[in-house]
């Protein structure tokens, strides 16, 4: 069944660029090729020569976002000295936004019919602009993930489904039906105050209903403005009104807004059962990347046999995939690898031994228990053998590419060396033995055992000037590539190059880059 979508991808601050989201491939493949490139190619089309609107029809917009825009009623910025404040500063990003409304264009139509649907205030399509510039592999310090920025408990109250095969948070399409029912049961909770519920869903619902209910007991005025909100908060709101200010009289701000066309560009199709990434990418000819890039709630190289058993593609390629599965058997869409059952093999030994999930192992071979017996044939997802087949080695690596975000880069792990002491650990990695505990919920001595690995959290470095042309620069927590490369308004190949760094390198607090001015 084909779906289709009303358009064409954490909780972060906005505030800095997230990692890239389509680095180039490790693994060169011919049948399925994957380039940086093809990802517009395949995404984005031109705006349509402009046209004079028929008077008689009241919402008919070329621009997406100034569709949404009609919908806007949030209060004006201008009353709020701060919102006026992020206002310009988002104005004065340029090349930022640009790179955010390239992001969003594969979503925006959908998201901007979603709340038109709802009769919701159109504002709250620019709330992942807040969230994680769009980016729906975004990954905050708080564990928050996807362009939306849900937490894994919050996640699962709203139907986002987190498992080995996939992780709802990231699901644009899903992500974004929580997100508004969530925002929608705060605003109800919060007598329609879309502020109060805006600032829920940055610090929780519960913790604004008790001050608002304390400014109530105190004869305060009980609105947003009056709260004592944690910082984050308080700047929280500030952020998305001065957007809306941006995108309401972008005139006022020598701010351009570029032409995204008012019509679909993605839709999706729905499988019916699991299936296999890299054979649906040739049936539909779209390049891994993209099919990746536009289903990001997959964690592996096929959908959950649990679902969804939706894809998201290109609208050409949806109609394409939607032909070639009636030409198809379905049991030919999954493909497995086979492992033969040792004496003395369990579950749990067959899981480590080929690093997938006792549950997976019993879900692929329709177990109920962890009972197997010698010489039993067991169905093993095909990450085994990745790097064996070039196509599945793309899969592997493009997954990883455009997932790298989600690792926390300020952390590190440390195997603990013969004799070593919390102490000796402690100053080793330049930590407080106390941070130390707590990181890794160590209270007695003896569970500090060499050969046991723990976990460093590293404090920001300063970084130092060279004198000869070059910057010698200390990767901080929370840094990437990308964001040294803004930084420095340099490119990230160039970074790569200097520093002999892969396609697949991660970088780590307290490491030294060297960057050429």
């Amino acid at each position: 069944m084909l779906l289709f979508l009303a358009g064409c991808a954490t909780t972060g601050n906005g505030t800095s660029e997230p990692a890239q989201t389509a680095p180039e491939p490790a693994v060169e493949v011919v049948t399925v090729p994957s380039s940086t490139a093809t990802i517009d190619e395949h995404l984005f089309v031109p705006a349509p020569e402009a046209s004079p609107a028929d008077p008689a029809q009241l919402h008919v917009h070329d621009n997406v976002w100034e569709r949404l825009a009609h919908n806007f009623v949030l209060p004006e910025c201008s009353a709020h000295e701060e919102s006026v404040k992020w206002a310009q500063w988002y104005a004065a990003r340029p090349e930022y936004m640009a790179r955010i409304f390239k992001r969003a264009q594969p979503w925006i139509y959908h998201i901007t019919n979603e709340i038109e649907d709802r009769g919701l205030p159109g504002e709250l399509a620019l709330l992942p602009i807040v969230e994680s510039a769009y980016d729906p592999f975004a990954y905050s310090r708080g564990r928050a993930l996807g362009a939306w920025q849900f937490i894994a408990s919050t996640g699962k109250n709203y139907g986002l489904n987190q498992n080995w095969w996939y992780d709802g948070r990231r699901d644009v399409w899903a992500s974004t039906d929580a997100a508004l029912s969530y925002l929608s049961t705060m605003a109800e909770m919060f007598e329609g105050d879309w502020l109060l519920a805006l600032a829920g869903y940055n610090s929780g619902e519960n913790r604004v209903a008790r001050q608002v209910k304390k400014n109530r007991n105190a004869g305060k005025p009980a609105d947003f403005w009056n709260l004592k909100l944690p910082r984050e908060t308080r700047g929280y709101v500030p952020k998305l009104l001065g957007l809306t200010c941006l995108f309401k009289y972008p005139e006022r701000y020598a701010f351009q807004i570029p032409p995204t066309p008012d019509k679909q560009v993605i839709a999706a199709v729905d499988i019916g059962r699991q299936a296999d990434l890299v054979l649906v990418a040739q049936m539909a000819d779209v390049p891994i990347d993209v099919l990746f890039t536009l289903n990001p709630g997959y964690n592996r190289w096929a959908t959950s046999p649990d679902g969804p058993h939706s894809v998201v593609l290109p609208v050409e390629s949806a109609e394409l995939l939607e032909a070639s599965l009636e030409k198809i058997d379905a049991s030919a869409l999954m493909k497995w690898d086979q492992v033969v059952v040792k004496n003395g093999d369990s579950l749990s030994k067959i899981s480590a031994r080929h690093n997938v999930p006792v549950s997976v192992l019993r879900t692929s071979n329709n177990l109920n228990g962890d009972l197997i017996r010698a010489g039993q044939k067991l169905r093993l997802p095909r990450d085994d053998q990745l790097m064996v087949d070039p196509l599945y080695a793309q899969a592997a690596a493009e997954l990883q590419n455009l997932q790298s975000g989600l690792i926390a880069a300020y952390q590190m792990a440390h195997r603990v060396r013969k004799g070593e002491s919390r102490s000796v650990s402690a100053r080793r990695d330049r930590v407080s033995v106390k941070h130390l505990q707590r990181w890794n919920n160590i209270s007695d001595p003896r569970r500090l055992r060499a050969g046991k690995t723990i976990v460093v959290f590293h404090q920001p470095a300063q970084q130092r000037q060279a004198t000869s042309g070059t910057v010698k620069y200390v990767v901080k927590r929370g840094d990437s590539l990308w964001s040294i490369a803004n930084k420095y308004k340099v490119k990230v190949a160039d970074l790569r190059s200097w520093n002999s760094l892969g396609s697949n390198s991660m970088i780590r607090p307290g490491q030294s880059i060297r960057i050429e001015l």
